[in-house]
């Protein structure tokens, strides 16, 4: 009895999913069409008036053979039938091809124009969402979803408007035309047709979708395996682990094999059913023509229109089957695709947010409270600090303290729950994050750059800038010499995430770039950790030019790098407990600063003496 219960239970669930996963896709692909209302209706007046021809060529082929079979060769009215129903069957089979040539030319415009805006709106959404969402998703696997998303709109498009649609009009046109002359064979051809076609979708739902469902999945986690290992690649080699990874990636594969077996024999057992549903409905309209026929009511041209309504119609049937289980495939592959296109963004514009307009840049912290997602207590309560314009600060204080989540804060990479942040006295979470972020650089300790040439990459602060701009923004981050040193000089492709360039190269390639955008903020995550002495030389030097005459926020890991700055802020669990110049906070007894400070110089003279 609990058992039962449980499976019912189970199956209604998966109905009540597929349910609304059909809903969401469906809604989704409707939202797209309605862009395009006239292409839309062309189509459908297209593919109507087709099917129609269709519907009634097996009536005229019946007319054709009543007319051969009622007369002799030589009879003028028999030949004369004979020809008219001969001329009606070129001329319904030739409007129908130049109708479909209509309808295919609309949809591959409609599916075109559907697929680029889907890629464009998702990619929109994407680089809109959370910092968060970026950091706990696979970037090959969000490139999947959206590859596979617009891929399967084509099918879906297909089998909407070419296929389910023709054959829906083709049953009920087929079934009211039998029926006006035998309303048995009528009742027989409908009803048998929508039994059929409610155990296609019955089957396709409850069975077939929740499988796809779940080797979908699975495959999305395949890319993202792929990615993971491929993007890594250079720690794969510095391990040695190439074996591991591809242990690692087999594991994942052999878990999609499994779920894409099941659901392949799944559709393959669905197949079979519905050719054997075919086959007894096939029998039983075959008798009721042939009882027709005993009857007397049917002659040799009613056999004829019966037997090839019959064979159009089942060729119709036995595609919906085909096209239920492609129609069934592609809600399943772009189901992804439309939860991105639901998914919030995390940290949104508000309705009406207007450009900020940042001069002199000073920052403030009003009575601040912030807590991130599923952490109980907040790093943040009731926060207040003030950064003149012009000064420069140095973030100092243990993992976690939540010297990060300040400059975050700053760029409104997360909204916080209370107070307010101000930026010369206008409050960001009134502004659009694209004008914020635009005018505060930062160099950050691991630089990322594009996949393109190094003049590329610094202009990216400033798509505008002329080449005269971009090489003196390089001289001024001490990178001109190694750059025209290559090959190719500034037009030197830098590889994936800049791998072609050393630490201390992608360092001064992320100090031109904010050279060259010039902003009144500026932020530096530890600009000169991990790097060789001439590197960090180059690097500091650059970094003393760039702050100069303006707000600039310096998160310290090393704390040599902060002795110059104009002030000190001592993070611990989310407050500020000290602050000062470094030769103040170095002076106080038991401090934060001093003890880290004085930890650092022990680390540092045991290397020495090593």
């Amino acid at each position: 009895m609990f058992a039962a219960t449980g499976n019912g239970t189970m199956t209604r669930k998966k109905l009540d999913i597929n349910g609304a996963t059909y809903r969401s896709v469906l809604g989704y692909t409707f939202r797209h069409w309605r862009r395009q209302p006239w292409r839309i209706a062309a189509i459908l007046g297209f593919i109507t008036l087709a099917t129609l021809a269709d519907v009634m060529t097996p009536y005229f082929a019946g007319r054709l053979v009543e007319a051969i079979a009622s007369g002799s060769v030589g009879n003028e009215g028999t030949q004369e039938a004979a020809f008219s129903a001969l001329g009606i069957l070129v001329a319904l089979g030739a409007t129908a091809v130049v109708l479909r040539f209509g309808a295919f030319r609309n949809i591959i415009r409609l599916t075109l124009f559907m697929m680029a805006d889907v890629v464009n709106e998702t990619f929109h959404r994407v680089q809109r969402f959370s910092t968060d969402w970026h950091a706990n998703t696979f970037a090959g696997s969000t490139v999947r979803k959206i590859t596979r998303g617009m891929w399967s709109l084509d099918l879906l498009n297909d089998t909407l408007l070419v296929a389910l649609f023709p054959s829906t009009i083709m049953l009920v046109g087929t079934t009211i035309l039998l029926a006006s002359f035998w309303p048995v064979m009528g009742l027989v051809i409908g009803l048998g047709s929508l039994l059929f076609i409610a155990g296609t979708i019955g089957i396709t739902v409850a069975y077939v979708s929740p499988a796809a469902t779940l080797s979908n999945a699975w495959d999305t986690k395949v890319g993202g395996a792929l990615s993971d290992a491929i993007g890594c690649n250079a720690v794969v080699k510095g391990f040695g682990a190439e074996t591991r990874e591809e242990s690692r990636l087999g594991g994942v594969v052999a878990k999609w094999q499994k779920r894409t077996l099941r659901t392949w024999n799944r559709y393959n057992l669905n197949g079979v059913t519905q050719d054997t549903a075919l086959l007894v409905l096939r029998a039983t309209i075959l008798g009721t023509g042939v009882v027709l026929w005993m009857q007397g009511v049917a002659n040799a041209g009613d056999i004829t229109f019966v037997l090839t309504s019959f064979f159009v119609l089942q060729g119709y049937l036995q595609d919906v089957g085909m096209h239920f289980r492609n129609l069934q495939r592609s809600v399943n592959e772009m189901e992804e695709l439309v939860e991105l296109d639901a998914a919030p963004f995390g940290v949104a514009d508000r309705a009406g947010a207007t450009p900020i307009r940042i001069g002199r840049g000073a920052v403030a912290f009003d009575r601040v409270t912030f807590q991130y997602g599923g952490h109980d207590n907040p790093l943040y309560k009731d926060f207040s600090v003030k950064i003149e314009p012009g000064e420069r600060i140095g973030l100092v204080g243990h993992s976690g303290s939540g010297k990060t989540t300040f400059v975050k804060l700053i760029q409104r990479l997360y909204d916080i729950n209370d107070g307010r942040i101000l930026i010369d006295g206008q409050n960001i979470a009134e502004h659009t994050q694209a004008s914020l972020r635009g005018q505060i650089a930062i160099v950050q300790q691991e630089p990322i750059l594009f996949h393109r040439t190094l003049a590329d990459n610094i202009a990216y602060a400033r798509p505008d800038a002329t080449r005269a701009e971009v090489i003196e923004a390089a001289r001024m981050a001490n990178a001109h010499d190694f750059i025209v040193a290559l090959p190719k000089g500034y037009e030197t492709l830098v590889g994936e995430r800049g791998v072609k360039l050393s630490g201390g190269e992608r360092q001064r390639v992320a100090i031109a770039r904010a050279f060259l955008a010039n902003n009144p903020i500026l932020i530096l995550d530890e600009a000169t950790s991990s790097l060789d002495s001439e590197s960090e030389l180059l690097i500091q030097q650059a970094i003393e030019r760039l702050m100069t005459g303006r707000t600039t926020l310096v998160i310290a890991h090393r704390l040599s790098t902060v002795r110059a700055l104009d002030r000190i802020l001592v993070f611990d669990k989310g407050r500020i407990v000290e602050e000062g110049d470094h030769l103040a906070l170095i002076r106080r007894e038991g401090g934060i600063y001093r003890r880290l400070f004085e930890k650092q110089a022990l680390e540092l003279t045991k290397g020495l003496v090593a």
